[in-house]
Formats: C-alpha cells, sequence, structure tokens
C-alpha cells in the first residue's frame, strides 16, 4: 500500500511540475532559446551544484558558446534566462516598469529590506529622489576630502611591503579603505577599519557579505526555507552578524536624530533644500543627515528605513569599488607604459607632491587615467550581471519572454565580444580617446553602472573614490609585476581566486 501511495504521489508530483513549466516550456521552444538537458522537477539542480564562484565564468561562457547569445536554465522550478544580446538589454533596461530585481536576489531581503536596491513601484521612486542631493556636486566635495585622507592611510600601510621584491595581494587594502570610505560618508562615523580591522562593525559586515555571497553561488544555502535546514551553523552566524550590524547603524540614527532635534529646538536648525547651493555645505552633510531630513509625502523617514538606505550605500560601495581598483591596479602593474602615462598625468594636473591634497575638480582633469578606469571595467566589470524579474509574457522583437521569468544581462561577456570592442582581451585604454571606436560602440555595450531609470545612483561617488585612490598610490608606489595573474571569480562582484598581485616600490620625489 505504502508503495504505491508513494508511486501515487510521485506521479501527481511529477504531472505538477510539467504543467506548472508547460507553457514557458513551449514558449521558449518558439523562440529557439536553448538549454541544458532538465529532469524533472530539480531541472538544471544538478548541473548548479557544481557551480563554483571559482568556475561561473567559464561555465557560462561555455553556454554561450554551445546555445547562442541567450539560454535558459531551470533551478527548482525557477526559470532564468541568460543573454549578451543587445536586444534584451535595451527592454530590459529603457523600462520604467521592469525594476524588480531577478527572484536570484531575493535573498538579500533579510540584510537590506526594502532599500534602494530591492525596492520597487512608488518606494524606489521616492526612496531614490530623497537620495539624490547626497551625490550633488557640493556633497561630492566634501566626500573627496574623506576618500583622499583614507587613501592616505592605505599608502602608509603598504610601506612595510615597498620594497620591491614582496607580492601583495591589494584587494584586502583596498577593501578595509573602501569600508572606510563608504561609513564615513555614509554616516559620519569613522569605523578606522584600516587600523582596526577587528572592530565588531567591520567584522560583522565583511561576514555578512562573504556568507551571502556564498549563497549566491550555492542552491542550497540560496533559498530562504532551505538555508536554516542545509548550514544552520552558517545561518545563526548570519544573523547574528546582521544584528551587529543593525544594532551599531540603529545606534548612530539615534545620536543623529538627537542632534537634529536638539538643533530643531535651540533655533539652529538649518533645512535642507533640493538643489540649495548649500546643500554639502561647510556642515558637510553626509547620506545619514540628508535621510533624517527628508520627507516621503510630508512624513519623515522611520529609523528603519534610514538604516536600510544606509545599509545598500555601503554594501554596494564597498565590494564594487574594492574590486574596480584592485583589478585596476593589478592591470597597471602588468602595463609599464601605461603606468607611465598615468603618473606623467598626475605630476602635471596633482603637482610633484605625492601627499598633496586633491580637489573633485582636479579629480575630473584626470583624463588618462578616466581612459584606465574605463578600460579596467570593461575588461574586469565589479558588477558583471544585472538581473530582472518578468512577471508577464514580454515580446522583443519576434521573441517572447515568458511571464514569472527572471533575466540575467551578462555584460561581462558583451564587453569581450570583438563585435564590439576590437582586441577584446588586451588592455589598451587608449580605445576609450578613439572617438572612432567610441562612437560605432553601441551604447548598451558597456553600461558599467547599469543603465536607464535604475542605472546606479552613486556612479559619480564610485568614480572619484576610485580615482582618489588610484592616484594616490600611483604617486607613492611604483607597480610592479609580481605575483599569480588573476583568476575571474564570481559572488556578487567580480574579483580574483589568486588575488589582485603587485609589487611596490617607493618613487623618486620629483623636483
Amino acid at each position: 500500500m505504502w508503495i504505491l501511495l508513494g508511486i501515487a504521489v510521485l506521479i501527481m508530483t511529477l504531472v505538477w511540475d510539467n504543467s506548472r513549466k508547460q507553457w514557458r516550456v513551449n514558449t521558449f521552444e518558439k523562440s529557439r532559446i536553448l538549454g541544458p538537458f532538465t529532469i524533472p522537477i530539480v531541472g538544471n539542480g544538478l548541473q548548479a551544484l557544481t557551480l563554483r564562484p571559482e568556475n561561473f565564468i567559464q561555465r557560462f561562457g561555455d553556454y554561450f558558446n554551445k546555445y547562442g547569445k541567450t539560454f535558459r536554465l531551470w533551478i527548482l522550478g525557477e526559470c532564468l534566462i541568460y543573454t549578451k544580446d543587445l536586444k534584451y538589454f535595451e527592454s530590459i533596461l529603457s523600462s520604467s516598469t521592469l525594476l524588480k530585481k531577478a527572484h536570484l536576489y531575493r535573498f538579500l531581503r533579510d540584510f537590506l529590506g526594502d532599500g534602494l536596491l530591492l525596492s520597487t513601484g512608488n518606494k524606489w521612486t521616492s526612496r531614490r529622489k530623497v537620495l539624490a542631493p547626497a551625490f550633488h556636486f557640493k556633497c561630492l566635495e566634501n566626500f573627496v576630502e574623506i576618500m583622499d585622507r583614507n587613501s592616505g592611510i592605505m599608502v602608509e600601510k603598504l610601506k612595510n611591503y615597498a620594497e620591491g621584491k614582496t607580492c601583495v595581494d591589494l584587494f584586502k587594502f583596498v577593501s578595509l579603505e573602501a569600508l572606510d570610505v563608504t561609513t564615513e560618508t555614509a554616516m559620519g562615523v569613522q569605523v578606522n577599519a584600516q587600523n582596526e580591522p577587528n572592530f565588531p562593525y567591520t567584522k560583522a559586515l565583511k561576514s555578512v557579505v562573504y556568507i551571502e555571497s556564498k549563497r549566491l553561488a550555492s542552491v542550497s544555502m540560496r533559498y530562504n526555507w532551505l538555508f536554516p535546514l542545509a548550514a544552520p551553523l552558517v545561518y545563526r552566524r548570519l544573523q547574528k552578524d546582521i544584528a551587529i550590524m543593525q544594532d551599531f547603524t540603529d545606534k548612530v540614527i539615534r545620536e543623529r536624530r538627537a542632534i537634529l532635534e536638539r538643533a530643531r529646538a535651540d533655533g539652529t536648525y538649518k533645512p535642507l533644500i533640493m538643489g540649495d547651493d548649500d546643500i554639502g555645505g561647510k556642515a558637510k552633510m553626509t547620506l545619514l543627515d540628508i535621510l533624517l531630513q527628508a520627507t516621503i509625502d510630508n512624513k519623515p523617514l522611520s529609523d528603519v528605513d534610514i538604516r536600510e538606505e544606509v545599509d545598500v550605500f555601503i554594501f554596494a560601495g564597498d565590494d564594487t569599488t574594492t574590486s574596480g581598483v584592485s583589478h585596476a591596479l593589478h592591470a597597471i602593474s602588468r602595463h609599464p607604459k601605461v603606468q607611465e602615462c598615468i603618473y606623467e598625468e598626475l605630476v602635471s594636473v596633482l603637482g610633484p607632491d605625492p601627499d598633496a591634497s586633491v580637489t573633485q575638480t582636479k579629480l575630473l582633469e584626470l583624463k588618462y587615467l578616466d581612459c584606465v578606469i574605463k578600460e579596467t571595467m570593461r575588461l574586469h566589470p565589479p558588477v558583471p550581471i544585472l538581473g530582472r524579474y518578468i512577471p508577464e509574457d514580454l515580446k522583443i522583437g519576434e521573441i517572447t519572454i515568458p511571464g514569472n521569468t527572471s533575466i540575467l544581462l551578462m555584460p561581462y561577456y558583451v564587453y569581450r565580444d570583438p563585435e564590439y570592442f576590437p582586441d577584446p582581451l588586451v588592455f589598451k585604454p587608449e580605445r576609450w580617446m578613439d572617438m572612432k571606436t567610441t562612437s560605432n560602440t553601441p551604447p548598451l555595450a558597456y553600461i558599467p553602472f547599469s543603465s536607464g531609470p535604475k542605472n546606479c545612483i552613486g556612479q559619480k561617488f564610485a568614480n572619484l573614490q576610485m580615482k582618489a585612490l588610484i592616484s594616490k598610490v600611483i604617486r607613492h608606489y611604483e607597480l610592479l609585476p609580481l605575483g599569480a595573474d588573476l583568476k575571474a571569480t564570481y559572488t556578487f562582484i567580480l574579483s580574483s581566486s589568486t588575488g589582485n598581485n603587485v609589487g611596490l616600490k617607493p618613487r623618486t620625489r620629483v623636483k
């Protein structure tokens, strides 16, 4: 009897699984969207079990070679489309309605809540409008001072390794520097990560990012209902570290709000007016200050609302900047002529003193460094995948994307396509100075900060931060090609499993 019952349950499960997938399967076949062979219920889950951050780039490159510019995967009933076809990029990224992140990222909600990264609809629109003043020119000018000061701390830390023979993995140094910058610009507090890497908030954040990165590549840990069962110790560690972070941020918010209330009470409070020339003036506004003074529908943001946006800012700004700067410095160390051109520009624009402070205006004058950063983010994009959820059937030309599907846009592979970039695997910053090359490249063939309504609100901030740190390092040290070459690894960002290795040699001061 039990055997018959088991067989009946199995048959019913297979019928149910087939019926809920059938429309999408038929649509894929009509649209010629192919993919690896699937088995009932788990789909391509067995292939996914062998997927690791270290083999992700190669594996998906193989899929594109086999199935063309677009292919599909099924994982436990979840349908995923991966594409490097620019016509999909245009339809998805230009849409004002397709703003919801792919289901792949929903496990981040415990950490980031309904912050700008994951919110949609009116909440996303109003929050983005509230955040805009943080990236006003005058706010950014104040932020540059923070960037410059913290980059100075990093070059001091590197002195112990700067004899020209030691291989240094710059990723860990840049990561702590970037965290110091993002936390101070976000909250106005100095966690001093570079000098105190074991500070509770710093340790908790690094732990959370590490665990969430592992979840992205693990089928058993990715789904919230399965995670506590599959990895209970890791689950409890994640919850503990999230609580440490939130407690710290909540405390900062309460203290800052109390200061604001006292200013209102004693008459010294000056309201923030969007577009006002005083934004980011002598008071040195932080993201937190702007959020505390903001209103949505004439109501102030709650502490939870504010914490969500602060957490998103730090999460998005820390690792992406770390990836961009680390890869840039590694590339510079392997291309001495590029390094020479950068250094000549730095001396010309910033002067011979390597310790001289930088300003936003001066950083914006570094045109060749701009090209180096662009070329770095083409070959090594910090965010190599952009995901959106498609709730209803979507027509793109002759192709139909069935509803209840996640689509993953893969710019990493576009950037390495000779159709768009001649000699795509060659690091060539000069290509960005060639008007013919740039004018012939389709706009969506290069989108390091995404595109459309949901592009990166902090891209100017990120560019300044990268320029400030790279310029400081190059003014102090000659970078040497020591250590292992890169081996691309994907979690939330692109990194290298072998590290971002260089040698360092102090520069002779220019007189």
